[in-house]
């Protein structure tokens, strides 16, 4: 059985560029509400190199049948080249909640 809800995770270099994106998200109805997360400590290889840079992660709640959209939307207003998007399945809870999940996401 596949998720009816989900959680989108993704970073970002800065607090404001994470709210930006949370903001752009909810307002464009691809997601009914992020959390912001941060400072966090990341440590990744890029460009051939092992980095630490300090970043935020956004949270966003939205309904499954939004995650190529809202991925869509990530990618083309992120200021990294390869921005993170993980998609995790919520496969329970507050049944009103999810149910305003869904309704949130909706024109």
């Amino acid at each position: 059985m596949a998720a009816e809800h989900v959680i989108v995770s993704s970073t970002t270099d800065s607090e404001a560029a994470a709210r930006t994106l949370a903001g752009a998200v909810v307002e464009a109805r691809l997601g009914a509400c992020a959390q912001i997360v941060g400072p966090i400590t990341s440590v990744y290889r890029w460009a051939g190199e092992v980095r630490v840079d300090q970043e935020w992660r956004v949270e966003i709640k939205t309904a499954a049948d939004r995650v190529a959209a809202l991925t869509e939307h990530i990618r083309a207003n992120h200021g990294y080249d390869v921005p993170e998007v993980i998609v995790t399945p919520i496969t329970g809870g507050n049944p009103d909640y999810l149910a305003w999940l869904t309704t949130e996401t909706r024109d």
